[in-house]
């Protein structure tokens, strides 16, 4: 399993930058997992839109979701432009039905994913956690038989996390606030508290994303430090990671 980090920003994409947007490759099958704000553009960096096998959503926020709209939309046109008329399943949750009837389109088709019951996408499965947030959003545990990547997407801290989290190979978190800070109450974390859970479940490695605009974001690692002994990354675009081969 291959991750490729295509956006990674909290809130808003900075300059020629994306919020959060994941992708997975396994045996030619491609898995976008969230697809924020100025996701499509980085995206084709890395694969033809076309080339998509399916996307997953951990919620509706925009900076998780906003580019579904233009994902729709590049897949009518290019339905077009070469005559495939294949749909493209995007997959999310009910607690939001409004949201979860715009994934379906004439080239997309919104499915639903049970939280409580294990999802197959592909060569992927995928359990789910729900998180604390204002809005319905779950956590995911993806794995593909061999490699385990646990994306917590946003959260406030829950002692939860370190059992679903559980000797995973890359614990990808939500890390929207400095040590010093409090997170909770806008349903993020801070750098502590997500090294806390990388050490408390013994993951592999420790991905920093969903980054705040301020300060300096380099700082996150060294605070990060302090509570979990494992090898620590700061999000950024194109960053790829593959199990043994770290990033």
């Amino acid at each position: 399993m291959k991750l490729t980090v295509i956006g990674f920003w909290g809130a808003y994409p900075a300059q020629d930058s994306a919020t959060s947007a994941y992708l997975l490759e396994k045996d030619g099958f491609n898995l976008l997992v969230d697809a924020g704000s100025g996701s499509l553009s980085k995206l084709q960096k890395q694969i033809h839109v076309m080339d998509l096998d399916a996307v997953i959503l951990s919620h509706y926020h925009s900076d998780h979701a906003a580019d579904i709209g233009v994902l729709q939309h590049a897949w009518l046109v290019q339905s077009y432009l070469t005559g495939q008329k294949g749909v493209l399943p995007i997959y999310g949750h009910t607690d939001d039905n409004d949201h979860f009837r715009q994934l379906s389109h004439k080239f997309t088709e919104g499915v639903s994913y049970d939280p409580d019951t294990e999802l197959v996408i592909g060569p992927f499965s995928i359990t789910f956690l729900k998180t604390i947030h204002p809005v319905p959003c779950y956590g995911m545990r993806i794995t593909d038989g061999d490699t385990t990547i646990v994306y917590t997407a946003d959260t406030a801290f829950m002692d939860t996390w370190m059992n679903f989290a559980k000797d995973a190979d890359l614990l990808i978190t939500d890390c929207n606030f400095y040590a010093d800070q409090n997170g909770s109450v806008a349903g993020h974390m801070t750098s502590e508290e997500g090294a806390s859970i990388a050490e408390g479940a013994h993951v592999g490695e420790l991905l920093l994303s969903h980054l705040p605009h301020y300060r300096n974001t380099h700082d996150l690692i060294d605070e990060a430090g302090v509570y979990f002994s494992g090898d620590i990354y700061l999000a950024r675009e194109g960053l790829t990671w593959e199990k043994n081969n770290n990033f």
